[in-house]
């Protein structure tokens, strides 16, 4: 079970980008780790539990919420990195690859805030870090599915805010600019990834949110790349 000092988090899309830098980070704190991606084998040890998760996929996400439950007791935090992102004008886009970044980036946001926030609800306390992007409140030529997805995920993450911050549950929005991670490695052309936000440097600000001083909620925050999206 919990120590009553050490925090529990749990991670979605902790493989790559910022998830994993994020699960790196974390490593060097004295916190309890539940990780879950798709790419992921079952490892557990006294201070980590890494699972297969389909955050699109309610009973993989019920797995991992009661598997994390089951090893640490509370859930103090949860951090949705769980993303995909594919990108076409929209008149030469794939439907399939529509479906499946809502599945992903809106059903899964749902799915996971929807049973970690019950947990957080009854113990009267938790965080909530949704990875949104910049293009959940920007139109880019190119990103119809995705931003679709990511208006979406906003949109869910803000009526969250709206009903759980009375329960003791702060909800947070992060709307990154454009991230250099392997976020990328499967779309072409490439970006100019030295203009982006290091996926490191977004992990930071996530820490910096949980290590936030008492007596304020944080509801939403923009990280920019230093000369703007892209």
């Amino acid at each position: 079970m919990n120590n009553e000092n050490q925090l529990t988090i749990a991670i979605t899309g902790s493989s790559k980008g910022i998830g994993k830098a994020t699960a790196e980070l974390l490593r060097r704190d004295t916190v309890n780790l539940v990780l879950g991606s798709r790419s992921n084998k079952e490892v557990e040890t006294n201070q980590s539990l890494e699972l297969s998760l389909d955050v699109s996929d309610e009973n993989s996400v019920t797995n991992f919420y009661q598997r994390a439950t089951q090893k640490f007791g509370t859930i103090d935090i949860l951090i949705n990195c769980a993303g995909l992102g594919e990108f076409e004008n929209v008149l030469d886009s794939s439907t399939k690859a529509f479906d499946d970044m809502l599945a992903v980036n809106l059903r899964g946001t749902y799915l996971t805030c929807k049973y970690f926030g019950k947990h957080m609800v009854e113990n009267g306390k938790g965080l909530i870090l949704n990875l949104i992007s910049i293009a959940g409140t920007t139109a880019l030529p190119g990103c119809g599915g995705y931003s679709a997805s990511k208006f979406g995920a906003l949109g869910l993450t803000r009526v969250l805010q709206a009903e759980l911050r009375t329960r003791g549950v702060q909800v947070t929005a992060i709307l990154p600019g454009a991230v250099k991670s392997d976020f990328w490695d499967e779309i072409e052309p490439k970006p100019d990834f030295s203009k982006m936000i290091p996926a490191e440097t977004v992990a930071q600000h996530l820490i910096n949110i949980i290590n936030q001083p008492l007596g304020a909620f944080i509801d939403e925050i923009t990280l920019m790349p230093p000369l703007g999206i892209l």
